[in-house]
C-alpha cells in the first residue's frame, strides 16, 4: 500500500507532540496546585504555552533527523550536543552575569528567547538585557523554532526516504 514518505516521520512528530502537550498539561497543573500562577491573564499564558510547544516541535525534528542519521552508539552520546543549548541560556543566570564569550551565545540561544518571551507573557520578572536579542525575545521565540523546523523537517523526510530505499 503506498504511503507518503513524509507521513511516517510526520506521524512520529505528531505522536511526540501529543506526549509533549500531555506532559506540559501535567506540569502546569502541578504548578497551579502548589501556588504558581500567571500574572498577565489567561490569553498570554496560552501564548506562552504555545511558544513552549513551538520550540518543542522544532526540536522534535532535530531529534528525528539525528535518530535517522546516527548509529545507536552515537545516538547515546548525542545528548552532549544539547548541553550547550540547555546550559548556555538565560534559564538560570542572566547573560549579563556571564563572561563575554558566553553571554553572546546565551542571548542568541533559541531556548533563551523562548524563556524570556514566556517570562514576559506569564508576567514574571526576568533578566532584562540591552541587546537586540533580549529586546526582541518574542520575535526570536517564534523565528528560531520556525527556522529550525524549516531546516530539519525536510532533512528528516529526505533521510527517511534514503533509509527506505
Amino acid at each position: 500500500m503506498p504511503v507518503s514518505q513524509a507521513g511516517v516521520v510526520l506521524g512520529r512528530a505528531i505522536s511526540d507532540m501529543i506526549n509533549s502537550v500531555l506532559e506540559l498539561a501535567i506540569l502546569v497543573a502541578a504548578g497551579l496546585a502548589v501556588g504558581w500562577s500567571w500574572h498577565n491573564g489567561p490569553l498570554n499564558a496560552l501564548a506562552a504555552i504555545g511558544l513552549l510547544l513551538l520550540l518543542r516541535f522544532s526540536l522534535i525534528w532535530v531529534g528525528i533527523f539525528a535518530g535517522l542519521k546516527l548509529t545507536p552508539e552515537a545516538a547515546g552520546a548525542s545528548w552532549m550536543l544539547l548541553l550547550p543549548l540547555t546550559m548556555v541560556a538565560n534559564t538560570f543566570v542572566s547573560p549579563s552575569q556571564m563572561p563575554g564569550w558566553m553571554a553572546v551565545p546565551a542571548e542568541w540561544n533559541p531556548l533563551s528567547a523562548t524563556v524570556a518571551a514566556c517570562r514576559r507573557l506569564f508576567g514574571n520578572k526576568g533578566w532584562v538585557g540591552d541587546s537586540w536579542a533580549s529586546e526582541h525575545a518574542m520575535l526570536l521565540a517564534v523565528a528560531w523554532p520556525v527556522a529550525i523546523t524549516l531546516v530539519f523537517l525536510p532533512l528528516s523526510a529526505r533521510a527517511y526516504r534514503r533509509l527506505s530505499r
